[in-house]
């Protein structure tokens, strides 16, 4: 709310689109009741939210989390929103997500979780009213159990109704990596505008899950030394660049990077204050706040989670000078081949993989132009500049459509 209403201020928006735009559309709490393998059940409490849908079916992930509440839903559908807009989707902002720990429920009880929760939004659901996505403790795995859930109580195929499937029911390549794919792009561009060379220099990641194992590869490939990487567990560094294909292989053996013998080991708090070029973090919210930031060393930090960064963190890190690429635009590749993925399944017909790459690119490196331009417009820093964008493309749909009735 915090941004929306400094955007609002910067862009002179009336007051009446900042009412709409300062509650969510539509809130859904529902009761998951689930039979667990031993025979009781257990009641959990899932949500699903859509925050504003002018610009079209609300779009965004589910997340699967033991501490996930009704008030980060709701900023994560919000969020959503401003995402689709940078980037320019038809679509607009929504979430959703159960409140349990998947690691304590066997693969049977997951399934049913998935299909209980999704049998009690369903009317929620369709390729032209919310189509919901892969997020934090889910996986192509539980987007077919959604997808199919829906098929069954509809009697229908509903391949758009979902993204981020396996390939097998309909699914695109590439969609596994194109957040990180996203998050690389950002890092080219940003480099280019600081004038700093992309090969040789060091880059220091936190997360090395869904965003961080494919982003290290990624940045390696273009001759970027991964200085350190870090995790719940713990964090690894080596100063000449860490062996990304040998520490994938110890994370998949030990589900963490604390351990890698091919690099010294380093306290958590530490991964923040190793000299680098560039640091991702590609973990939870709020993972840098005003201590983190006063220990960034890097120049640039391009945000590969959602909300990384906290308001007072970033304060600290405008007066220090660093560049940072807020994480609706630096994480937006994600929803961008989740936007490909949805326009195949209602053609009907599959796009040629280098067509899928070329137009991601295409559409990243367009809103990072968008988001700079507007940003030195206006004397602002990229995150303002950003919300400044996706504020203007949404308030611009609301005020065609108008209010009904």
């Amino acid at each position: 709310m915090e941004r929306l209403e400094e955007a609002a201020r910067l862009i002179g928006l009336e007051d009446d689109v900042l009412a709409v735009l300062s509650r969510p559309k539509r809130v859904l709490e529902v009761s998951v009741p689930v039979r667990r393998d031993d025979g009781h059940v257990d009641v959990f409490v899932g949500w699903r939210i859509h925050h504003d849908t002018a610009r079209g079916p609300a779009k965004g992930g589910l997340r699967f989390h033991p501490a996930l509440t009704k008030e980060d839903v709701a900023a994560l559908a919000i969020a959503m929103t401003w995402k689709c807009a940078i980037v320019d989707l038809p679509f607009g902002g929504g979430k959703g997500g159960v409140r349990c720990n998947p690691s304590t429920l066997s693969t049977a009880e997951l399934e049913r979780v998935t299909r209980r929760y999704t049998w009690e939004i369903l009317p929620m659901l369709g390729p032209d009213r919310d189509v919901p996505a892969p997020d934090v403790n889910t996986d192509e795995r539980v987007m077919a159990w959604l997808m199919d859930t829906v098929a069954m109580a509809r009697g229908e195929a509903a391949p758009g109704v979902v993204t981020g499937k396996p390939l097998e029911v309909g699914g695109v390549q590439g969609h596994h990596g194109a957040t990180a794919e996203g998050v690389t792009i950002m890092v080219r561009e940003a480099f280019a505008k600081l004038g700093l060379p992309v090969a040789g220099a060091r880059v220091a990641l936190q997360g090395f899950g869904k965003v961080g194992g494919p982003l290290a590869y990624l940045l390696s490939s273009l001759g970027v030394r991964i200085v350190a990487v870090g995790d719940l567990m713990g964090a690894v560094t080596n100063s000449a660049g860490l062996d990304v294909a040998a520490l994938a292989t110890h994370v998949r053996a030990n589900g963490t990077v604390a351990g890698f013998a091919l690099g010294d080991p380093l306290p958590s708090e530490e991964l923040f204050a190793v000299p680098c070029e560039a640091f991702v973090p590609a973990a939870l919210a709020g993972a840098i706040g005003a201590d983190q930031a006063r220990a960034l060393t890097a120049q640039v930090i391009v945000e590969g989670a959602n909300g990384p960064t906290t308001v007072e963190a970033d304060e600290i890190l405008a007066e220090k000078g660093t560049l940072v690429v807020p994480d609706i635009l630096a994480n937006a590749g994600g929803v961008t081949a989740s936007y490909f993925e949805w326009v195949q399944a209602r053609e009907g017909y599959p796009w040629d993989p280098a067509v899928t790459a070329e137009r991601l690119r295409d559409r990243m490196q367009a809103a990072f132009n968008a988001v700079w331009d507007r940003s030195e417009g206006l004397g602002v820093d990229l995150r303002r500049g950003a919300h400044c964008v996706a504020l203007d493309r949404v308030a611009a749909a609301i005020r065609f459509r108008g209010i009904f009735p």
